[in-house]
């Protein structure tokens, strides 16, 4: 075997040391694939868990307005103001429809977020 390399003859670990160099970024994104995923997961879990609660504290403001004045409230804008519903309007839009004052209205909470 000569000392030199001939340097039209290919080398045969060049393929190797192409992979060798690969495995790292390989590794990096699989990694962030699966660092996005579980990311993206949490998120869409807390998203549902304020919808949950936007529900729930909607409910009680209904039925304690009920409770305390003997009818239902006339509007959305009427719940907030009197009995502190907050929620984020940017993330959720809620459809309050009265029916009559002693008639449950019929709700409607949608997420904002579900086009994008």
């Amino acid at each position: 075997m000569s000392l030199y390399r001939n340097r039209f003859e290919r080398d045969k670990q060049l393929p190797f040391l192409k992979l060798v160099y690969l495995l790292p970024l390989a590794a990096f994104l699989a990694l962030f694939i699966l660092f996005y995923g579980s990311l993206k997961s949490v998120s869409d879990t807390t998203l549902e868990k304020q919808r949950e609660s936007l529900e729930t504290a909607l409910n009680r403001s209904i039925a304690q307005c009920y409770a305390v004045e003997g009818a239902y409230p006339p509007s959305l804008d009427y719940i907030k103001e009197h009995y502190g519903l907050i929620y984020n309007e940017e993330l959720f839009y809620v459809d309050y429809q009265p029916i009559g004052s002693n008639v449950m209205p019929d709700v409607t909470i949608l997420d904002r977020t579900q086009g994008e």
